[in-house]
């Protein structure tokens, strides 16, 4: 009877300490999203478009986290799938353990990662962690993989955010310019460049532009 109430006490241990682990894992879905996926670059390349348009809130933060969320769920998709094959499915069926999914899910989600990350930047994380060098990519502990992947994304994000600015920059310059020749110093110049800029936004059919430069820098 003793060993009867022993087993049930540690399988109600077991279902509990499961349960916690899913909740953790549930609270840190944000950071995770945020993280190890291509949200944080599509994001910024986003916030760029609206500052160079220089419509204040036009189009508003939940549209733009909104777009981002969306296009990341479509860049990510194959990612997401082998996770779901490899460890979530797995997992539900019984056919492996938490630590066994972790292991599995990690894989994919490294392999993402290490094609968006350059070398000088997992270099420099290795380095600070005082490590050994990994003899494979799979070897990179997500420790030093993360934070590179990260500073990688900025990068381009920034490198793309330069690139928007260029067009809508010379328009400034050029209604800046004219507004000088003319005189009128007091008429702040983004009054004038505005519908200038959303119209150059709207003839090159912008946001088709942007979403296809995006999805295609992650391939």
């Amino acid at each position: 009877m003793l060993d009867i109430l022993n087993q049930q006490a540690t399988g109600t241990g077991q279902n509990w300490l499961q349960i916690l682990v899913l909740l953790t894992v549930l609270a840190l879905i944000p950071t995770i999203l945020i993280m190890t996926t291509s949200f944080t670059r599509i994001v910024i390349i986003l916030s760029f478009v609206r500052n160079a348009l220089g419509t204040q809130q036009m189009p508003p933060n939940q549209i733009i986290i909104g777009i981002a969320l969306f296009l990341t769920i479509f860049i990510m998709a194959p990612t997401f799938t082998q996770v779901n094959q490899e460890a979530v499915q797995p997992y539900l069926k019984g056919e492996i353990n938490q630590e066994e999914a972790f292991k599995n899910a990690e894989v994919p989600l490294k392999n993402f990662m290490l094609k968006q990350t350059r070398e000088k930047d997992l270099a420099l994380f290795i380095n600070l962690s005082k490590s050994q060098k990994p003899s494979s990519p799979t070897e990179v502990p997500l420790t030093v993989l993360i934070p590179a992947f990260i500073i990688s994304e900025l990068r381009i994000a920034f490198q793309i955010g330069f690139l928007i600015y260029l067009p809508f920059l010379l328009i400034d310059f050029i209604v800046a310019s004219v507004l000088m020749s003319m005189g009128m110093m007091m008429v702040p110049p983004i009054m004038i460049s505005l519908p200038f800029k959303v119209l150059l936004f709207i003839m090159v059919d912008g946001w088709y532009l942007i979403v296809n430069s995006i999805v295609n820098t992650f391939r």
